[in-house]
């Protein structure tokens, strides 16, 4: 389980019967999770003063049926500031347990003595993309959702990196690594948070089960000759982490040595001081010793 401690501005106080009791910054929000199934748990005294509370409808969707936040306002992580808006499906524009491979990717790009270009595929708003810039990477942003890609570059100016090194590429990720293969453009590291489920520009089915051996095999084939890390973040419970491990040996460690670790990401409860379970994700990391 890898989770971190390291949070100030955002805090899991709370969960029983579906729900996230969350502070984020200044407001307090209610929000659904499909992990949360004990029942009758409720304990914090914040359940009674959350500022937005979003519910599931019975057709699908939902919405936030109490909003007392603003429409927007920002947090922060370490010298990392994020803007954050609340959205239709329960998002709010971030993910905090993923924090936790920030710091480890940004531990390796800091030690690792050279340049390091970074690809962060199905980038959404741009955590790990401003985590690798401001730990020293130059990196390409790549998703298909124009809001979002203009979200990350606000986030990237928040923090302080409007002038980094930085390529915001609104594109179909498949077809983006496709051409970078023929441009012959490589990346010490990459990073990719798939859809569980989607479809492409044509009318294409992605399932994350049927779909990511075939999207690793792609992607590392723009890894450099001496690739950092390569890390796969999933909220599927139906791709085990070990699938992942073992595609990720297959298609990196088979051709670049290094070792893959696998684990659950979580966030610490306040009330209980028990772990949530926040999806998972594979890390493979070089060990220096380039087989090639």
């Amino acid at each position: 389980m890898w989770y971190s401690e390291k949070w100030k501005d955002y805090e899991l106080l709370d969960t029983s019967d579906g729900e996230r009791l969350e502070r984020w910054g200044k407001y307090i929000l209610v929000r659904p999770d499909p992990q949360i199934i004990w029942k009758g748990a409720a304990a914090h005294p914040a359940w009674k003063k959350a500022d937005g509370v979003y519910r599931r409808s019975r057709d699908g969707g939902g919405g936030w049926v109490k909003n007392k936040m603003g429409d927007q306002w920002n947090i922060k992580y370490g010298d990392l500031t994020f803007v954050l808006r609340p959205m239709g499906f329960k998002h709010t524009g971030l993910f905090p347990e993923q924090a936790a491979n920030w710091d480890w990717f940004s531990d390796l790009i800091k030690k690792a003595e050279r340049p390091i270009k970074v690809l962060n595929l199905f980038a959404y708003t741009g955590g790990a993309t401003v985590a690798a810039a401001k730990a020293g990477a130059s990196v390409c942003h790549v998703d298909a959702a124009k809001g979002m890609v203009a979200q990350a570059k606000e986030n990237a100016r928040l923090s302080g990196l409007a002038d980094a090194p930085i390529r915001y590429i609104v594109d179909d990720c498949k077809k983006f690594i496709e051409r970078e293969i023929k441009r012959g453009n490589r990346y010490e590291g990459i990073i990719m948070d798939p859809p569980s489920y989607g479809r492409g520009p044509g009318g294409e089915v992605w399932k994350i089960e049927e779909s990511i051996d075939e999207f690793v095999t792609l992607a590392a084939k723009v890894l450099s000759d001496k690739p950092l890390f390569f890390l796969i973040n999933s909220y599927t419970t139906g791709l085990s982490p070990l699938a992942m491990k073992y595609i990720i040996d297959m298609r990196v460690g088979k051709r670049f040595g290094g070792e893959t670790k696998v684990g659950e990401l979580g966030l610490p409860v306040t009330q209980t001081g028990g772990i949530l379970p926040c999806g998972a994700s594979a890390r493979w990391e070089s060990d220096g010793v380039n087989k090639n």
